[in-house]
């Protein structure tokens, strides 16, 4: 049997922590923006941190499976 929760969990917080679709944080004019649909290289940044570490603390310190089959 396979673990799934590495994919799964993966593309499901790329898709929601992509710089300006659900919000962008820094944004171009305020700290937060909602929806705005642009990025920066700052907010690209910050988010690739917010991934790594949510990846990081659902998988390893929370030990999250996923087994199908």
């Amino acid at each position: 049997m396979a673990d799934w929760a590495p994919v799964v969990i993966g593309v499901i917080l790329f898709v929601l922590l992509q710089p300006g679709l659900l919000f962008q944080m820094p944004g171009h004019g305020k700290p937060l923006e909602f929806g705005s649909l642009k990025t920066n290289g700052k907010s690209i940044a910050v988010h690739t941190l917010l991934f790594f570490a949510l990846y990081s603390l659902l998988l390893l310190a929370l030990h999250i499976h996923i087994f199908i089959g």
